[in-house]
């Protein structure tokens, strides 16, 4: 089992290459760069050295989109903005070198689920042409989702996976804020991909799902290292308050 654990956060562009250099020295392989609150990395030359420097340190990049996203909505004008921005993602992505764009799909609103998924499905065919027509090799990435009431079940997540190819995350934390409990057996029954992009972090819940991510303890490291499959190339970005402490504890009890 190959695993790659680094932080859900590069800073400002000014410090991004240093800031590699850092994560590389502390042992991390991955990192994800925030655009939840906007695409910050406009300049293809500052992403082009970010890029370089990444793959100097050998730091695999991803990127999460912004959180204003819905691919679900009365409103054709809501959905073409949210393409618009997964795809502005997608073209700093491809010259920053990262894998992966990070969404959150969209809700149902007053739609039925099944609505809902053909939707989202379809939106996610049409970035897909727009990629292929640039020829990028990024790929998008639904992830699973910690509230109840909104779409992004794992079910969900791989029949997305299944009906376009898109990419996946696998938000730990989101699965078990939203089902009480995270059923390994299912998951990997569900996503028998050989790469896996994943997120971690401890996490407040109710009943109706997550309401903050929280440091991550220690044995609930355990608890999910203990549990992943042993034949796959997985990543994990930890999403706690304190990213960088959490993922060095994780690199630490996987290094044993």
């Amino acid at each position: 089992m190959s695993i790659k654990f680094g932080p859900a956060g590069l800073g400002p562009v000014k410090t991004a290459v240093e800031r590699l250099e850092e994560y590389h020295k502390i042992g991390f392989e991955a990192c994800e760069i925030a655009f939840t609150y906007g695409i910050y990395i406009h300049n293809e030359k500052d992403a082009e050295n970010i890029g370089k420097a990444a793959k100097k340190f050998n730091i695999n990049l991803s990127i999460h989109a912004p959180y204003w996203i819905n691919l679900n909505s009365k409103e054709k004008i809501k959905i073409e903005e949210s393409k618009k921005r997964i795809l502005d993602c997608c073209k700093i992505g491809e010259v920053l070198g990262a894998d992966v764009v990070v969404i959150h799909a969209g809700y149902y609103g007053k739609m039925k689920k099944d609505e809902t998924y053909e939707n989202i499905k379809n939106a996610i065919l049409d970035i897909h042409k727009e990629i292929k027509k640039h020829n990028w090799k990024i790929k998008i990435a639904p992830e699973t989702m910690g509230k109840v009431n909104v779409f992004g079940s794992i079910e969900q997540i791989a029949k997305l996976v299944e009906d376009t190819h898109c990419s996946f995350c696998i938000d730990f934390a989101h699965i078990l804020a939203r089902e009480k409990k995270v059923d390994y057996e299912k998951i990997k029954s569900l996503f028998k991909q050989e790469k896996w992009h994943c997120h971690f972090s401890g996490i407040n819940y109710t009943e109706k799902g997550e309401r903050n991510h929280i440091k991550t303890g220690k044995d609930k490291w355990k608890d999910l290292l203990k549990n992943l499959p042993k034949n796959k190339d997985i990543t994990i970005i930890n999403e706690s308050p304190d990213m960088i402490n959490d993922s060095v504890e994780g690199l630490k009890l996987s290094n044993g």
